[in-house]
């Protein structure tokens, strides 16, 4: 600031990570972008948060305090699924735990209104963004009310907010006090009463959430002495439905209340379900929500950018390096991407337990590919250490660049969670030609000698494409291609919104087929996730047997974990099916809950692990799956426990025709002995 003589910031951006001045980090593009408006922009990343010392530093902001969590969610960043607290931390310098408190966004908040009281705070970034509404908090068991609230804030601004942001900090700038900016798109603020010329409709007129009780009816009118009233599934009252008329450009649809939600699980799982059915830009409307006295108002989210306006915005003048003042130290998110560049946003996926969807929104933004290449030479003349290798060319998934829906005006009214469940929509444009062009001249660049692909592939839309997969495989995999099939039963796919395994199958089929072709040896990682709703102990047997005759030994595994505004965590609270409508009776979904039970389904993840063979042997029996023990091919386990200090040998064989891989990165053992395996192991952690 003294050495480009300010006397002041017009903002100041507080952060839960370390600085690094690079797009794949939410506060770089955050910064960059108020800077390219002319504002000064001051940043205070990871302050000491006992005081204000930190966060006071820069001065008073002429404008606003901007407050995140990071590029994660500040308990997800902290704490496994398991509850406990992860040993490092990937966006801190040298990977540095405790540099953060828990629930970062309300802690930081507190600290700028301490420091200045009359400057106004404005939340964004994932934390704040997937915490906008009554949330069910997993760390502690429990529903919270919005983090507006909470952070007693001013306004936050969820999703992609570059669009939002600017507007608010010109009208700021402008003179407009923040309490009267409440028209911007993405935008969440608390408020007293329906504005004028604005209607209201009842969430139980877009979603009925069943036949309520005698007990508890938050919706039935109810006249002094009258016995409260009941809904039935599939009946509306037609007083009801005439509501629906109004623009909906002026229509706020109520959820039920913080505190019904908080005291009654169908009814918020019932808010969850309307919340996603609001979700497209193209037709949502806002969303009204009682907290005490005042009323939560969630305007409609964002409209995505243009490819002009991505552009620009990865344009921007990023040093792509970590701030100078962490010298020589390692920040793992960092050295992850830095080669790696933003090719689209969003996911029309619509997995239940994935939270992009409702951070970045359903419809692919796609930046030209001129701007891509570009950026691509700038990672090749700036970026320090780079030697001919692109980490990576991607975004949320891999293989959705500039895919769209074919008639704009569909994609508009569509209300669908998901553009491919239960199978790819018929109005959907999955031509690969654009993608596999993007990788053909990034790789043609001087100095490029390899584009690797490190962003999740999305097989159900690759298997749409046979030369796409071609390609992929004969340029751009390193051995390894990790995707994601998440399970094998159809119980734990369908509430998970995943394609069942014969689509994984004939992925396989094409990538084995083109490897082959393409003269190379390799191998696919599959991911899976356990204890997910909808998941049974048969199910987590299914899934074993299913790696035991594939010859798959995962040595990383994923336990479930419910992140906040996820359908998915809306299951794990209410053991509702949200994806077939929300009723009080029926709709039941079997939810795995407590440590012994999630640890149970981990344990069939790692049937090869000796240390679960007890308990996988004692709940095999309880089940009558006794074949399943025992010393031969088709067994799962063995009878007894090896010595201690022994490995046990290797059980078993895989099917002909399939790779015997592992998650650890591993080939298949040539000669089969310990020694080697063990030899390689170590030389492959070294590696990494």
């Amino acid at each position: 600031m003294d050495a480009l003589g300010w006397d002041a910031c017009d903002v100041v951006l507080v952060t839960g990570d370390a600085y690094v001045d690079h797009p794949s980090f939410g506060m770089a593009i955050v910064g960059r972008l108020l800077e390219a408006q002319g504002l000064r922009v001051g940043i205070v990343p990871q302050p000491r948060w006992q005081d204000t010392t930190d966060v006071a530093s820069l001065g008073k902001p002429r404008l606003f305090w901007g407050v995140t969590g990071g590029n994660m969610d500040s308990m997800v960043n902290r704490y496994t699924s398991d509850r406990k607290i992860r040993r490092d931390d990937a966006y801190s310098p040298d990977a540095a735990e405790g540099l953060r408190p828990d629930r970062c966004t309300l802690v930081y908040a507190q600290r700028c209104r301490e420091a200045f009281r009359d400057v106004p705070i404005v939340l964004g970034g994932i934390e704040a963004s997937l915490r906008r509404i009554a949330h069910y908090d997993y760390w502690s068991d429990k529903v919270r009310r919005s983090v507006l609230t909470d952070a007693k804030a001013d306004l936050l601004i969820f999703g992609n907010a570059e669009r939002a942001l600017v507007e608010v900090a010109r009208r700021l700038r402008d003179g407009e006090t923040i309490d009267s900016i409440r028209d911007v798109r993405g935008t969440v603020f608390m408020r007293r009463g329906l504005p004028e010329g604005w209607a209201e409709i009842d969430s139980t007129e877009l979603d009925a959430p069943g036949p309520i009780g005698p007990s508890t009816d938050p919706y039935a009118s109810e006249s002094e002495g009258e016995a409260p009233k009941t809904e039935l599934v599939g009946i509306r009252r037609r007083t009801k439905i005439a509501a629906q008329r109004h623009d909906r450009a002026k229509t706020a649809v109520r959820l039920p209340s913080f505190e019904a939600v908080r005291d009654d699980a169908v009814l918020y799982a019932h808010a969850s379900r309307v919340l996603h059915l609001e979700a497209n830009p193209g037709n949502a409307r806002a969303l009204v929500q009682a907290h005490g006295d005042r009323d939560l108002w969630l305007n409609p989210p964002p409209i995505p950018l243009s490819t002009e306006e991505m552009d620009a915005l990865y344009e921007l003048p990023f040093a792509r390096v970590p701030h100078p003042r962490y010298g020589d130290a390692k920040i793992p998110a960092y050295e992850m991407i830095r080669f790696s560049v933003t090719i689209q946003r969003g996911c029309f996926g619509g997995c239940s337990f994935c939270s992009i969807t409702e951070h970045e929104g359903r419809v692919i933004q796609s930046r030209s590919e001129d701007s891509i290449i570009r950026e691509v030479e700038r990672v090749r003349d700036m970026t320090p250490g780079f030697t001919g290798t692109i980490s990576d060319l991607g975004g949320p998934t891999a293989n959705m660049y500039r895919l769209a829906c074919k008639s704009k005006a569909i994609e508009a009214a569509c209300r669908k969670p998901s553009c491919v469940y239960p199978g790819v929509c018929s109005n959907l444009d999955t031509n690969h030609a654009p993608l596999i062009s993007l990788y053909r001249k990034a790789r043609a660049l001087p100095g490029v000698k390899r584009v690797m692909i490190a962003s999740g592939v999305r097989y159900d839309l690759a298997v749409e494409s046979p030369e796409y997969v071609q390609e992929l495989v004969e340029h751009h995999v390193g051995g390894y291609l990790k995707i994601a099939p998440e399970h094998v039963a159809e119980g734990p796919l369908s509430a998970m919104m995943k394609p069942g395994i014969g689509t994984y199958e004939r992925f396989k089929t094409m990538f084995d087929r083109a490897s082959k072709r393409a003269g190379k040896k390799q191998f696919l990682i599959p991911y899976f996730i356990a204890a997910h709703p909808g998941t049974r102990v048969e199910d987590m047997v299914e899934l074993a047997v299913w790696l035991k005759t594939n010859g798959f030994e995962a040595d990383q595994v994923q336990t479930f974990l419910p992140s906040p505004m996820a359908s998915a965590t809306a299951m794990y609270r209410s053991e509702k099916d949200l994806l077939h409508g929300v009723k009080r009776v029926g709709g039941d979904l079997h939810v795995p809950k407590g440590l012994k039970m999630r640890r149970l389904h981990k344990a069939f993840l790692r049937y090869h692990d000796p240390e679960n063979w007890p308990l996988l042997r004692a709940t095999l029996q309880r089940m009558g799956r006794a074949e399943l023990i025992g010393n031969g091919p088709g067994a799962l386990i063995p009878r007894s426990q090896p010595a201690p200090g022994t490995r046990p040998a290797r059980r078993g064989a895989p099917r002909p025709g399939t790779a015997l891989t592992q998650h650890t990165g591993l080939p298949p053992r040539k000669d089969g002995s310990a020694k080697a395996g063990r030899k390689r192991k170590r030389k492959t952690r070294a590696r990494k």
